[in-house]
């Protein structure tokens, strides 16, 4: 218990640390002291302060997953993982910039993967979509929400992220579904 209590401390502290100052500007001591704890404790749990990183962007991960439920659009379920983001703009501002956006990167890139394989799956229910089909059209999409989830945190982060994911299922509604039954027709033929 005391253990996950002290890793959720450093975890809390190191994002409010990441919401005022650039990741470069924060080490392994600011965080100990910070948290009150000696630096051998936060050696204990992380062998540095990107590994830590990485925890956080698996463990918001993780929330989606388990949120995620046949009864999302894939909109809700990448509404519910821009929450993060949303919460803490300054922090994955500073991660953008930093050596580490890679992380971040593949953080937004598996948390579309996971929303589109999942809503792809749902939605291909009884149609006779080839399995390669369907990864593919998962896969087209996933890309297309990292890239531009990548230029709104290029761009500032200005726009509300509800509503920009909201308009875009609205465009592209019934495409998925679509292109399943294209599939299912070229394999038909």
């Amino acid at each position: 218990m005391a253990q996950q209590y002290t890793k959720k401390m450093i975890r809390q502290v190191f994002v409010q640390m990441l919401n005022k100052r650039p990741l470069n500007k924060i080490t392994v001591k600011d965080i100990a002291e910070a948290c009150e704890i000696n630096r051998n404790t936060f050696y204990y749990y992380y062998t540095d302060v990107y590994v830590l990183l990485s925890e956080i962007f698996q463990t918001e991960l993780q929330i989606v997953i388990d949120k995620y439920n046949e009864t999302l659009s894939w909109e809700e379920s990448f509404i519910v993982a821009a929450k993060f983001a949303v919460d803490n703009k300054t922090a994955v501002y500073h991660v953008y910039n930093s050596m580490q956006r890679e992380t971040l990167v593949n953080y937004i890139y598996n948390v579309a993967g996971n929303v589109m394989i999942r809503f792809v799956e749902n939605v291909s229910e009884g149609i006779p979509a080839s399995e390669e089909d369907r990864k593919l059209i998962a896969s087209f999409y996933q890309c297309a929400l990292t890239e531009m989830v990548l230029r709104w945190i290029a761009a500032g982060m200005k726009e509300d992220p509800d509503t920009v994911i909201r308009r875009i299922g609205q465009l592209f509604a019934g495409n998925i579904e679509a292109s399943l039954r294209h599939s299912a027709a070229l394999h038909d033929s």
